[in-house]
């Protein structure tokens, strides 16, 4: 069984939505589950550098007061999975590219959970620029990475193109918000939804898989 999970390293959604995950997983456990984490960028012209929070929260919300409605919303949802968001340390808005190169390079290492925990903690709980190749090294070091390859990696525009690919075929298969858990390339739920939902498409996946084998069987 495959799920293709799309979310974005900036959107508290995505961190929410991997706890529950989380916990559905550690109560119904599934262990021929395959999880491939997938790039979607919210912004996918931001400048590579960033930019001012401030400014960002102006352009996208049309101000901070209707941000900090949405923020209270989403401080009590995180509180209920142990999630403590500090959105008032976060000073820039950054692209995202790199830590998505930086997830898509991790999953050789079967890193790409531990690495997405880091740098969603780096981000939301100290507001670190999770943008800058410095900040980026010094969360991969933190789960097990060496700083000079991450370093080296980062210099170049490897993954790059795969991960904009990546961000192409969730907008062609009509994602347009995030997280987006895909079941076997067929079932899809969108949203940082409760383990019961996601025990649903556990089961539905696993169905379609079972007919898929009965139906190869008798080919």
């Amino acid at each position: 069984m495959r799920l293709d999970i799309y979310s974005d390293v900036i959107c508290p959604w995505c961190f929410i939505g991997k706890r529950r995950l989380e916990r559905a997983l550690a109560a119904r456990p599934q262990p021929d589950l395959a999880i491939h984490w997938r790039a979607f960028q919210l912004n996918p012209g931001m400048p590579p550098e960033g930019m001012d929070r401030q400014a960002y929260l102006e352009a996208k919300f049309g101000g901070s007061d209707r941000a900090r409605r949405m923020f209270e919303m989403v401080r009590a949802a995180g509180a209920g999975e142990g999630i403590d968001f500090a959105f008032d340390r976060i000073k820039r808005t950054p692209s995202t590219l790199n830590a998505h190169r930086l997830v898509r390079f991790a999953a050789q290492y079967g890193l790409q959970a531990r690495l997405l925990d880091a740098i969603f903690e780096a981000y939301f709980l100290e507001g670190r620029d999770i943008g800058s190749a410095r900040v980026l090294a010094d969360v991969a070091v933190a789960v097990g990475f060496e700083r000079a390859a991450v370093r080296l990696y980062l210099q170049t525009e490897a993954d790059a193109e795969a991960v904009l690919g990546e961000d192409r075929v969730a907008r062609r298969l009509g994602i347009s918000g995030v997280p987006c858990f895909v079941f076997n390339g067929r079932f899809a739920l969108s949203g940082a939804q409760e383990p019961e939902a996601l025990f649903q498409l556990f089961d539905l996946a696993r169905e379609d898989d079972a007919m898929s084998r009965q139906l190869a069987a008798q080919a």
